[in-house]
């Protein structure tokens, strides 16, 4: 569905020293510095994956969204999405395709989301029927109820984001481009905004491209995630291998009924973090049994948990690991 081949887009950008004597020289000379956005990446994504783009800020997330979706030229490569190249933006391609950012809207300021709704249609000359389908389903879905009859500038923003959400899903993408979809909501408007992004990929097949710093959004939608840093790509396959590449450790947590002393939680494993009511150890993962059972016979423990590292840490690590092999500094 997706195929991207050593995309690169640089870009040319003004730079001075401060000052009015610099600005004025400007005028006649300038210096200019090349930003390499997105440096020679390649991938390929199947219909109906749900694939996670991941990086720091800065990395070219963004950019190479902007590129699949025809709003960006690239500077060189090439870059192929269901047979069609999005420069071109052909008709046809951009009634298959949606991208939905966290940071922008497409919803009317003084008007109901439902003559955004009514526009959309019009735009992608859906059929009435289908139309009048898709609304029901969707308002039903993300629970609008109402909310579609009220002018954008009375909602709030969980409920902005799912009119939003609604609106870009009226001609139903095949290919959905999805940039910080969740920024800025609470956590129970964060888990519905997941459940329905889930649920329209599996009933539609549309492919997912996210990206998010929101990591609860990765681990909830994505089992695969490529992972760019300062333009390049860092690493491209399944979520749980590269939590184990990068820690194969396990976290412990033990809930306690009083605080246990230092010196023998030293002795189990890596003491991450302990309190009065719980303790956290790291531990290897083929030693997890026996700590366990070391743990329940020295430790006041009502019950435990065993995890992987948090996901946070992980891309922190492997990002740290990216820049070190790229200035040349042992790992």
């Amino acid at each position: 569905m997706i195929s991207v081949r050593a995309l690169a887009k640089h870009y040319k950008v003004h730079k001075r020293a401060p000052g009015l004597l610099a600005a004025f020289r400007s005028v006649f000379s300038r210096a200019y510095e090349t930003v390499k956005a997105v440096d020679g990446i390649s991938f390929e994504i199947k219909s109906g994956e749900r694939v996670g783009f991941l990086g720091p800020n800065g990395a070219g997330k963004t950019t190479t969204l902007k590129v699949l979706a025809g709003l960006l030229h690239p500077s060189a490569g090439e870059v192929v999405v269901d047979g069609h190249t999005p420069k071109k933006r052909e008709d046809a391609y951009l009634k298959k395709i949606m991208l939905v950012t966290g940071q922008k809207q497409q919803l009317l300021w003084d008007l109901p989301p439902s003559e955004t709704f009514e526009l959309n249609r019009a735009i992608y000359e859906v059929p009435r029927a289908q139309f009048k389908q898709t609304v029901d389903e969707l308002v039903q879905t993300l629970e609008l109820g109402d909310l579609i009859s009220k002018p954008a500038r009375q909602l709030s923003l969980g409920e902005r984001m799912k009119c939003e959400l609604a609106a870009a899903l009226i001609h139903r993408p095949r290919v959905l481009f999805m940039d910080e979809p969740t920024i800025g909501l609470d956590v129970s408007m964060q888990v519905t905004i997941r459940n329905f992004i889930k649920q329209y990929n599996e009933r539609h097949g549309a492919t997912l491209m996210l990206t998010s710093h929101y990591m609860d959004d990765v681990a909830a939608l994505c089992p695969r995630v490529i992972v760019i840093d300062k333009g390049a790509l860092s690493y491209d396959g399944g979520l749980e291998d590269l939590v184990h590449r990068i820690r194969p450790e396990k976290r412990v947590v033990f809930y306690l009924q009083k605080e246990a002393e230092r010196a023998v939680l030293d002795g189990l494993g890596k003491v991450v973090s302990c309190n009065h009511a719980s303790a956290v150890l790291q531990v290897p993962q083929e030693a997890v049994s026996e700590t366990i059972s070391r743990a329940l016979a020295t430790l006041p423990v009502k019950d435990l948990t065993v995890e992987n590292a948090p996901l946070e840490e992980v891309m922190s690590e492997l990002f740290e690991r990216s820049r070190r092999a790229a200035e040349g500094r042992p790992s």
